[in-house]
């Protein structure tokens, strides 16, 4: 099958980096065959198959570029499809709802990617509601299903890490981020702050990170966890995590004080329908986004029917943790991907700026919005500049089709001006023909002058992102980790 020979390629190219031996790979080729070199799971391919894909090229077809004059002439009428070394650059899909988001482009993409894993090349997250069409659970070696009793794995609030700084910073985007000031410099540094002088004391006394009820209660300022946290530590000699605590109580009711705001967010995870998730005792089976270093699949179903606010704040947590995880990853050679099925209240300054370096780590995002009005007017332009492969989608707004024409840029095209002028006859001859030929044609004689000019003008306009693309029909621009980069094309996603 095309996975197995993906796979068992992907495990020569490991022989002749020197990762694996050349006695096993021919032991295990020789003995299994086909079956060689096999996924931890076990499996040689997905359930079901819902698009056309190519391992050797390692892509999959999205479409056809359209026959249209506005497509260049040499990328009329062929097909379109993605892969690694394309969302390594990321993609930003805008449109609204019904568009063909999820469809045509989310699943696509995840059912690759979940190929490549199998494959041995790729690791791959998958974000999205409950129900949202994103492959069924047999595709994925990890599914996780907050807010759902029946999910057997649990997610990891603290993203895996023992650093308590490093914590903080997770858990302060996760539930401040949105609240930054919306400039592409700003950060949660307060928000960071808090948590670790909470973190750090809590760590050292429990050998744990806390859970979300005694995190609001340490957040809340009770005098009695506060409490319990000084007089474990007065014994142990650590007078740092002790002046730690000392700073958050002198700020603690302060105005300006954000511990009050994070124990509100916090207060949104500590609902009954989480009460069995976020564990921290051991007793769970939590996933983290360590896990990167392998070949894994991971499907996070958010529980987006009555908590909005909470499924936002826990897609932020996701992607925080997966910009930081593909930075530490050892082995870069294993291509990781976070596919993001509605990002709204998702972008950041510090999402924007770590998506800005995924590139360099061999990872990338995949990122869709029904309106960028949903990302605050200063992170619109570093968010399209950060993504090397933009997409905007039949419906689009003129004003966040303006978005697009601004940064796809001009072009010199020729521009042709045709005027018809007066022909004025100085002889007696030459009015008399002109008098004649005005009685047959009943029009004065004329001649006609072209003049021919460069003139720059946008690719696409807004007016035509907003009213001339057909139904089904989106205009890609595509962008390659080498650098390699194509003009917006109109593509039919339904070929």
């Amino acid at each position: 099958r095309d996975v197995d020979y993906a796979r068992i390629s992907r495990a020569w190219q490991g022989v002749r980096s020197g990762r694996h031996e050349l006695s096993a790979f021919n032991g295990t080729v020789c003995r299994d065959g086909a079956a060689a070199c096999p996924h931890p799971s076990g499996a040689r391919d997905l359930p079901g198959r819902s698009a056309r894909h190519d391992l050797v090229s390692g892509q999959v077809r999205l479409g056809t570029t359209a026959d249209d004059p506005r497509n260049p002439y040499a990328y009329r009428g062929t097909g379109l499809g993605l892969g690694p070394e394309l969302l390594g650059t990321s993609l930003l899909a805008v449109g609204p709802a019904g568009s063909g988001k999820t469809g045509t482009v989310v699943r696509p993409l995840a059912e690759s990617l979940c190929l490549h894993a199998l494959a041995g090349r790729a690791a791959v997250v998958v974000i999205g509601a409950a129900g949202a069409g994103l492959g069924p659970a047999e595709g994925y070696d990890v599914v996780v299903r907050i807010g759902n009793p029946d999910s057997v794995h649990d997610l990891d609030l603290y993203g895996g890490t023992s650093d308590p700084d490093e914590a903080a910073a997770l858990l302060a985007e996760a539930l401040a981020g949105d609240l930054a000031d919306p400039h592409p410099g700003s950060d949660s540094r307060r928000s960071t702050t808090v948590l670790a002088q909470l973190l750090g004391p809590f760590r050292a006394v429990h050998r744990r990170f806390p859970s979300v009820a005694e995190l609001r209660q340490l957040l809340d300022g009770s005098p009695g966890a506060l409490g319990a946290l000084r007089t474990a530590l007065e014994g142990s000699g650590q007078e740092s995590l002790i002046r730690e605590l000392d700073a958050r109580e002198r700020q603690s009711g302060h105005p300006g004080d954000v511990a009050a705001v994070l124990s509100d967010r916090v207060a949104l995870l500590d609902r009954p329908a989480f009460a069995g998730f976020f564990d921290t005792s051991g007793q769970s089976r939590p996933f983290s986004l360590k896990a990167l270093d392998h070949p894994v699949r991971v499907r996070i179903d958010l529980p987006a029917r009555g908590h909005a606010e909470a499924s936002r704040m826990l897609a932020r947590l996701v992607l925080a943790q997966f910009t930081s995880s593909v930075a530490d990853r050892e082995d870069r050679s294993l291509f990781a991907c976070l596919v993001l099925d509605d990002a709204t209240g998702v972008v950041t300054p510090e999402a924007v700026r770590g998506v800005q370096r995924l590139r360099s780590g061999n990872a990338g995002v995949v990122l869709t919005l029904r309106t960028l009005d949903d990302v605050p007017r200063p992170l619109r332009g570093p968010l399209l500049g950060s993504a090397g492969c933009r997409m905007a989608l039949a419906g689009v707004t003129p004003w966040d089709g303006q978005d697009f024409a601004e940064v796809w840029g001009k072009e010199w095209t020729e521009a042709r001006d045709v005027t018809d002028r007066q022909i004025i006859a100085e002889t007696p001859a030459g009015k008399a023909l002109h008098a004649v030929r005005r009685v047959i044609t009943g029009k004065a004689p004329t001649a006609r002058a072209v003049t021919v000019r460069q003139v720059e003008r946008e690719r696409w306009s807004a007016s035509e992102l907003a009213h001339a693309l057909p139904p089904g029909h989106a205009v890609l621009s595509l962008t390659s980790v080498q650098g390699e980069h194509a003009p917006p094309l109109l593509v039919d996603l339904r070929g």
